[in-house]
């Protein structure tokens, strides 16, 4: 029985490249006055509805409903605490019924 000779070991290829928005999970948003937090982490919640008033007040969209979900209530503390800070918020209210209850809020934004 002949025996093989080990394989070299295989060139380094340098850096990995870096993940695509696909492989770490990223997800676009369509600036469209709906936010619906249910898709992302609640450490994520602060920086995402931050940006997401910045783009829609960009586009034009002052109407902004955030769907926080009714569950515990977190989330929508965390929202409606964050609100109040932003100076581009004109004001912010609990939506109706018809548009989710306790579950959303509606916020207006202040024109550019």
């Amino acid at each position: 029985m002949s025996r093989r000779k080990p394989l070299p070991p295989l060139p380094p290829e340098g850096p990995e490249p870096p993940p695509t928005p696909d492989e770490l999970g990223a997800v676009e948003i369509p600036v469209d006055g709906n936010l619906d937090l249910h898709l992302f982490q609640p450490r994520e919640v602060k920086d995402l509805v931050t940006e997401y008033l910045w783009a829609c007040r960009q586009k034009g969209v002052l109407d902004v409903r955030i769907i926080h979900g009714k569950g515990t209530g977190a989330l929508r503390r965390t929202v409606q605490s964050l609100l109040p800070t932003l100076p581009e918020v004109e004001n912010f209210q609990t939506a109706s019924e018809a548009d989710g209850g306790w579950g959303a809020t509606w916020v207006r934004l202040k024109p550019l």
